[in-house]
């Protein structure tokens, strides 16, 4: 699988930062409280969740606000920078409209009154196009936030100390060339899963072939989601290149199957928490991807695939170190 460990020993160089010293506050675990990586269980994770719950909170907003771009594409979306009209939205008013104008019938005069209802119409501007292309900022966004994002993840799960601001620059410092490639490959396979998904259960139920594919995509998708939870995880403690990270990930989606699979029934939780609040109470839905949505996701992947990655690739290194280091 390959094993160029990053050196993580960081404890001489830590200083907080600006944004560190407003906070007011360095998080580490106390020496008498047992670590949870000595046990990674469920009940575990809910300890450390309660715990880091705060840091949760900084985090959420550091993916978010990182990701800014998303925010024009919103925009967007929304409408608010395109033209609106009112215009008949069926392809039957303007042959009807003819017609009326030589044969000004009752039938004519009925379907005019069906197909002439009136709608609004949303066209796209310059604005709205300018808007979209800053969107496309994300892809040089995406890749960082994610380095680092997921290394906080890991100085929690390992609970060690942290300092929030400071970390998360260092992690993406460390990593830039490689964070900044695979963030666009990542958005471009998650694109095109998505663009095939979609497509293919449009015309679920069409042909053989058709559900085929859709069942086919729909797994593609969700050992994607799997092998993500260890891609970054790895860019930030290996030195391996993408195509490794790609085929080690693929390998630990197999070999960590019963951790892959509840951290899925975890992050389907989540999203079923947030679907029943857009039913129930929409303004707890609009508000609750801004608060721990994404933070509680990205720790619940990291502490389902880090003991993984630990035991068979960080474990056997440091033994294999150890060993070298006593025969010489």
């Amino acid at each position: 699988m390959g094993r160029n460990i990053y050196d993580d020993n960081r404890d001489g160089e830590k200083r907080p930062s600006f944004f560190d010293r407003i906070r007011r506050e360095r998080e580490e675990i106390s020496p008498d409280e047992p670590k949870v990586l000595d046990n990674p269980s469920i009940p575990n994770f809910f300890k450390l969740l309660g715990r880091k719950i705060n840091t949760l909170l900084y985090v959420n907003l550091l993916f978010i606000f990182g990701n800014f771009p998303i925010f024009f594409v919103l925009f967007a979306i929304s409408g608010y920078p395109s033209m609106h009209s009112f215009a008949p939205p069926y392809q039957q008013y303007a042959p009807l409209l003819g017609a009326s104008y030589f044969d000004e019938s009752p039938v004519i005069a009925s379907l005019l009154g069906i197909f002439g209802v009136q709608t609004n119409i949303t066209v796209p501007t310059v604005a709205t196009y300018i808007f979209f292309a800053l969107g496309l900022l994300i892809l040089f966004t995406f890749g960082p936030v994610n380095v680092g994002t997921t290394y906080i993840f890991r100085s929690m799960v390992r609970e060690e100390g942290l300092f929030l601001w400071s970390d998360f620059w260092y992690a993406i410092k460390r990593n830039v060339k490689q964070e900044f490639v695979f963030g666009i490959l990542d958005l471009g396979i998650m694109a095109l899963l998505g663009y095939d998904f979609i497509y293919f259960y449009l015309n679920l139920n069409g042909t053989m072939m058709m559900n085929i594919m859709f069942f086919l995509t729909f797994a593609m998708i969700i050992v994607y989601l799997i092998m993500r939870m260890y891609i970054y995880l790895m860019m930030i403690t290996f030195d391996l290149s993408i195509f490794k990270l790609l085929k080690n990930a693929l390998f630990f989606s197999i070999l960590g199957i019963k951790r892959n699979i509840m951290a899925l029934l975890g992050l389907i939780v989540i999203m079923a928490i947030e679907y029943v609040f857009l039913y129930v109470f929409f303004p707890v839905a609009v508000i609750l991807p801004f608060i721990l949505m994404f933070s509680v996701g990205g720790l619940l992947c990291t502490y389902a695939a880090y003991p993984k990655i630990k035991e068979i690739m960080i474990d056997p290194y440091y033994k294999e170190t150890k060993n070298t280091s006593e025969e010489a």
